[in-house]
C-alpha cells in the first residue's frame, strides 16, 4: 500500500538528476566525495553509480510515489542511493542513524515506507518490524551501494516535468515530542539552491559535511552542493582534530558547523599549531552561539562569524548575521532575513507586535516545507495563515535585527510573570566561570514554577555559586527571571543533532528534590 502526503501533486523530472548530470559533465574527473579511508568517487562516477542503483531499485519495485527510508551513515552509499531514488520519482526519507532504535522506529511509523535501506549495524533492529521491506547497505562504504546496483545499466528515463513532485522528507529532531517529517518538492529544492547561491556554478575547493546526511542541511541542499563542484571529505564521525587538520591542509575558506562543534575546535590542542589564514568566514547554525563563543572564534580564526538561524521546516534557510557586523549584531542577535525570506514577530492572533516586544517568530519563503508527511493537522498549525510558525520567541529592535528570547514551550511562568530561558541564558553565559548554561523550569508550591540554572563551568575554574550567578544576572535581569536553584554538570546532554536536549534536562531537574 502506498502512503501519499497530505496533498498528492503530479510528478516531475528531478532537480537532483538535472544538476547531477550537469555536474558529471562539467566536473567529470573532479573528486566529489572522499572518505577517511581514502575511498573516492568522481562526479562522473557518481552519476553512473546513481543510474546503476536506480536500475536495481527499480527492479525491486521502487517507482514514482514510493517512499523509501535511508537509515544509513553519511557515506558515498547514501549519496548514490538518494540520487538514484530521485531518478525514479521516489520520495527519500533520511533517518539519522545516531537515533536509538525506538526513535528510528518512530520515524518509520510516521511515514510508513515502502522500502527501507539500512546499514549493517542497524539492520537487525529495523528488520524486526519491517522484515519484508528492508535492504541492507554495507557500513564500510567500500562497495558503493553494490547490493542495489545493476552494472552498466542505461540512464534512467526522464520523468515528465512538474515542479511539485515530492523529493525528500526531513525529520525534526524529536527532542520535544514525536518526530515529524517535513517534506520538500523539486520547486523548494530549486528555490533553496537559488537562495543559497544565486544560481552560481563552480567554485570548487574542499569542504566537510558537519551534520548527518539525514539532516535538512544535506537533504535539501544537495543540489547546490553538487553545483559547486567541490570535493567533500567524509568523516566516520565528526571530531574536532581531523576537521581542523582538513581545513588547514586543504586551505578551506569557510568553517561550518553547529555552535558546539566550533567550541570544540577552539579547545582542541592542535588549534594553535595549524595555519588558518585561509579561513574567511565561520558559518554556524543549528544551535545558539553564545557571545563569548562568537567573540573568541572571530579573534582566533581571524574571520567573520555568521549565525544562520533556520529550521528543518524552513528548508534550512532563514535569517543570518552579517559576517562583518559589529559586536551588537554579531554577539546578541540572529541578524535579519536573508534575501528572498520574509520574517516577522506576531502575537497569539498572528498580529505583528510592536518593536521590542516578544512574540512568535514566523517566516515565509519559497524554501519553506510543503507540510508534515501524513499529518494534515500538524501541517495546518505550522503553516497557519501562510507563514511558518517556528515556535521560537523573538523580538525586533529599532534597527530591524531579530533577537531570540526562547521557545514557546520552554517559556515558564513564575508568580504570574513569563520567563524566557534563552533571554536569561544570554546574560548568565557572560559570567567568566560559565562555559555553558541552560535554564529549565521546576515546579514550585508558591511560585508555580521557578528557574533552575544547569551550568558547565569553564575548564580549570570553579563554578559560580547560586548567589554569585544571581548577583551577576541582576544587573540586566528582573528579579523574577533569576534562577533560584543551581545544578553543576561536566557536560550537557545533546540529541542526535548536537542540540542541547532540554527535555532530558528538564525531566532530570524535575525529578530532583528542591
Amino acid at each position: 500500500m502506498r502512503f501519499a502526503p497530505v496533498a498528492q501533486p503530479p510528478y516531475d523530472r528531478s532537480v537532483l538528476t538535472h544538476i547531477a548530470r550537469r555536474a558529471a559533465r562539467e566536473f567529470a574527473d573532479t573528486i566529489a566525495y572522499v572518505t577517511e579511508a581514502g575511498l573516492e568517487i568522481t562526479y562522473s562516477q557518481l552519476d553512473t553509480a546513481a543510474d546503476e542503483a536506480a536500475a536495481g531499485l527499480g527492479k525491486m519495485g521502487v517507482t514514482e510515489q514510493s517512499v523509501v527510508a535511508l537509515v544509513m551513515p553519511s557515506t558515498i552509499d547514501y549519496v548514490v542511493c538518494y540520487l538514484a531514488l530521485s531518478r525514479l520519482g521516489a520520495v527519500t526519507a533520511g533517518v539519522n542513524p545516531r537515533f536509538r532504535p525506538r526513535e528510528i522506529e518512530a520515524c518509520l511509523q510516521r511515514i510508513h515506507p515502502d522500502l527501507v535501506l539500512v546499514s549493517d549495524g542497524l539492520a537487525r533492529a529495523v528488520a524486526t518490524n519491517h522484515p519484508t521491506s528492508t535492504i541492507t547497505i554495507g557500513d564500510t562504504c567500500d562497495t558503493i551501494a553494490a547490493s542495489v546496483r545493476v552494472a552498466d545499466a542505461p540512464p534512467a528515463a526522464a520523468l515528465p516535468p512538474d515542479d511539485d513532485r515530492p523529493v525528500c522528507i526531513c525529520f525534526t529532531s524529536g527532542s520535544t515530542g514525536d518526530p515529524k517529517g517535513a517534506w520538500f518538492t523539486n520547486r523548494q529544492l530549486r528555490a533553496i539552491a537559488e537562495l543559497d547561491t544565486g544560481g552560481a556554478w563552480g567554485g570548487g575547493g574542499h569542504g566537510i559535511s558537519p551534520t548527518q546526511f539525514a539532516h535538512v542541511g544535506f537533504m535539501t541542499k544537495l543540489p547546490w552542493l553538487l553545483s559547486g563542484g567541490r570535493t567533500t571529505h567524509l568523516l566516520d564521525r565528526w571530531s574536532a582534530g581531523p576537521v581542523l587538520e582538513l581545513v588547514s591542509r586543504h586551505r578551506m575558506s569557510a568553517v561550518t558547523g553547529v555552535a558546539p562543534q566550533i567550541a570544540l575546535m577552539l579547545r582542541h590542542p592542535s588549534f594553535d599549531t595549524l595555519d588558518f589564514d585561509c579561513v574567511k568566514v565561520i558559518v554556524v547554525g543549528g544551535a545558539a552561539s553564545s557571545p563569548a563563543l562568537v567573540r573568541e572564534a572571530r579573534q582566533r580564526f581571524g574571520a567573520g562569524y555568521s549565525i544562520r538561524y533556520s529550521s528543518t521546516e524552513s528548508g534550512g534557510v532563514g535569517l543570518a548575521t552579517d559576517p562583518g557586523a559589529g559586536d551588537e549584531e554579531a554577539l546578541h542577535t540572529i541578524g535579519r532575513p536573508r534575501p528572498g525570506v520574509e520574517a516577522r514577530v506576531v502575537d497569539s492572533a498572528d498580529r505583528p507586535v510592536p518593536t521590542g516586544e516578544i512574540g512568535e517568530l514566523v517566516i515565509r519563503s519559497p524554501a519553506v516545507m510543503s507540510g508534515y508527511w501524513n499529518d494534515p493537522e500538524g501541517t495546518s498549525r505550522a503553516l497557519a495563515n501562510g507563514w511558518l510558525h517556528t515556535g521560537d520567541l523573538a523580538s525586533i529592535d529599532a534597527d530591524g535585527l531579530f533577537r531570540l528570547a526562547g521557545r514557546l514551550k520552554e517559556m515558564f511562568i513564575r508568580g504570574g510573570y513569563n520567563v524566557y530561558p534563552m533571554e536569561v541564558e544570554s546574560v548568565l553565559i557572560e559570567h567568566p566561570a560559565v562555559s555553558e548554561i541552560v535554564v529549565v523550569p521546576r515546579a514550585d508550591a508558591v511560585m508555580g514554577e521557578v528557574g533552575v540554572a544547569v551550568v558547565v563551568p569553564m575548564p580549570g575554574m570553579s563554578p559560580p555559586s547560586l548567589d554569585e550567578l544571581r548577583s551577576f544576572g541582576s544587573r540586566h535581569l528582573s528579579h523574577h527571571k533569576l534562577p533560584e536553584s543551581l545544578v553543576v554538570k561536566d557536560s550537557l546532554p545533546r540529541n542526535a543533532s548536537d542540540k542541547v536536549d532540554r527535555r532530558t534536562l528538564a525531566m532530570s531537574v524535575a525529578a530532583t528534590p528542591s
